[in-house]
């Protein structure tokens, strides 16, 4: 029977167990995109809560394509140093660190992808062998690509933003161009024996987007390129709520078996496993069925830094993570990344007695709703009745616009203005 805590090799790095701390946004780099002691201290407890290989958030090999601020970077020699400190922390503690490094930028830009030029992408292909070499040279066991979720490599994959007609666009070889000389680039920078892992969509979960047939033909062709671990995510992160309907399932069952099942079966090199994977007994069943080679987590390794220790002694409770998604919102607020409790909800203030609902069309996912609602609203000095228009999906309220007061002329001027403001969009 396979264990989850048997020692395992990827182009020769040791590994202690198959779980895999899955590559996630910090928040916490300082300016120059170099690693904080915050972000020592991150790493460091992971290390000592045994995860058995660590991937750090992406970090960008270009100062073009930094993706978000306060983002690590590999751009520049002078960085090293600092990554020393952290690699050596780790190791001191027995883990294991890869660098994810990434091209971001614009994110999700289809101008931006038509107007580079064959120079433009040749430099970012070179960044990425330099960006290896630098994480080589600090320490870093190994380097993940990020070709997922709709980043520079991935939008390249996706038909729905690549609509170059050179070397770069069209049939899945030439979209995948970019990806394959960014792997060749890092391979002359640091040799066979250096692991090279990637993450790669198994497919985009959206119209015209990658399918899971050319994901897996790039899964080939990274492969026959000489890739050591290919861990399997998909979907893009700017269509509002569909990564929450694919990780937030029931306990047997996880996002991406689907496709991790036919890379598995397709692919000779180990299949790495992503989305929503909250339980050890899950963990066991995916590799005892030969789904994935290892399970990797990102949220519940936020709330439990020392999780997989926890498991290892015999206490398989369930992560304590419930996906609540408040982590994310900690980043954006520029507060790094933490585990933040869901507070309660707040009681009611409104209280509808009319209502209407219309159908939101895309970009929002379908079943979402627009709902016009009129009823009394608590405030300060008392209850008025008002107007509300809400964003509706599964029954949850998910966006709530501004209280417009129903005894005043309010409702009508509003009227008039989005008429007189959709005329004009028309005769445009």
């Amino acid at each position: 029977m396979t264990s989850l805590f048997e020692k395992t090799g990827i182009n020769g790095l040791v590994l202690k167990n198959r779980f895999i701390r899955s590559a996630t946004w910090e928040g916490l780099a300082a300016d120059d995109g170099g690693p904080t002691s915050k972000i020592v201290e991150l790493y460091t407890r992971l290390a000592e809560g045994e995860a058995g290989l660590i991937i750090t958030g992406h970090t960008y090999v270009h100062p073009q394509g930094k993706h978000a601020p306060r983002q690590l970077g590999m751009d520049q020699e002078g960085l090293i140093p600092g990554y020393r400190t952290l690699t050596q922390a780790v190791h001191e503690k027995g883990g294991k660190i890869l660098s994810q490094i990434s091209y971001g930028g614009a994110y999700l830009s289809k101008s931006r992808v038509e107007r580079m030029t064959h120079r433009d992408l040749q430099e970012v292909a070179q960044a990425f062998g330099n960006a290896a070499l630098r994480a080589k040279t600090a320490g870093f066991d190994g380097v993940q690509i990020l070709a997922a979720h709709g980043f520079f490599l991935s939008q390249l994959l996706c038909p729905r933003y690549n609509s170059r007609t050179d070397a770069y666009g069209g049939p899945i070889e030439n979209r995948a161009r970019l990806l394959l000389e960014a792997l060749s680039s890092i391979r002359k920078q640091v040799g066979r024996s250096y692991p090279v892992m990637v993450k790669l969509n198994g497919q985009d979960l959206v119209e015209n987007g990658l399918t899971l047939e050319d994901s897996l033909k790039v899964g080939a062709m990274l492969e026959e390129q000489g890739i050591d671990a290919v861990e399997v995510s998909g979907g893009l992160l700017n269509v509002a709520g569909l990564m929450d309907k694919k990780t937030d399932l029931v306990e047997d069952t996880c996002a991406f078996r689907k496709e991790a099942e036919v890379f598995k079966k397709t692919l000779r090199v180990p299949i790495i496993l992503v989305g929503g994977i909250r339980s050890f007994q899950l963990a066991q069943k995916l590799i005892e069925e030969g789904v994935a080679d290892y399970i990797s987590m990102c949220r519940p390794f936020i709330c439990e830094p020392g999780l997989i220790k926890r498991w290892k002694a015999d206490d398989s409770r369930k992560a304590d993570c419930i996906s609540c998604n408040q982590c994310v919102e900690q980043i954006k607020q520029g507060l790094g990344l933490q585990c933040v409790p869901l507070e309660p909800e707040p009681a009611a203030t409104f209280f509808p007695e009319h209502l209407e609902r219309i159908p939101a069309g895309p970009p929002h996912l379908p079943g979402t709703i627009y709902q016009i609602a009129t009823g009394l609203e608590q405030w300060e000095s008392g209850f008025y009745p008002v107007l509300k228009i809400q964003v509706v999906r599964d029954e949850k309220i998910i966006a709530s616009g501004t209280s417009i007061p129903l005894n005043s002329d309010d409702p009508d001027n509003l009227l008039r203005a989005i008429t007189t403001l959709l005329e004009k969009h028309r005769q445009r």
